[in-house]
């Protein structure tokens, strides 16, 4: 599992990026569509946000619907499997933030 051939490995990487993590949990109350993705996470910025969706979408965790208006409206959502894996990462953060004091909470 740990061999640098590993697929898992990639997908891996991709969802405990520094910005994964956050759009995985950001997207599992609601499809979001670019820019309120961007706003739901602080200090992200367009760039990043837009090389994270694509290795999540390429990945298979994150489905990417183009509407064709102008401009395009795209919107993003989770794949069953993207609401697994970003079931888990809301576990993990839920865990963490209730073992924090409310002044580290912040």
């Amino acid at each position: 599992m740990f061999h640098t051939d590993c697929p898992a490995r990639e997908v891996v990487d991709h969802v405990t990026s520094r910005w994964g993590v956050w759009v995985l949990i950001s997207l599992r109350s609601n499809d979001l569509r670019f820019y309120e993705l961007r706003e739901s996470i602080r200090g992200i910025s367009e760039k990043m946000l837009a090389q994270t969706l694509r290795a999540l979408v390429q990945d298979g965790l994150v489905w990417r619907q183009v509407e064709p208006t102008t401009p395009p409206q795209v919107t993003y959502g989770l794949t069953e499997f993207g609401r697994e894996v970003g079931e888990s990462l809301a576990e993990l953060f839920d865990r963490i933030t209730q073992r924090l004091s409310p002044r580290d909470a912040g």
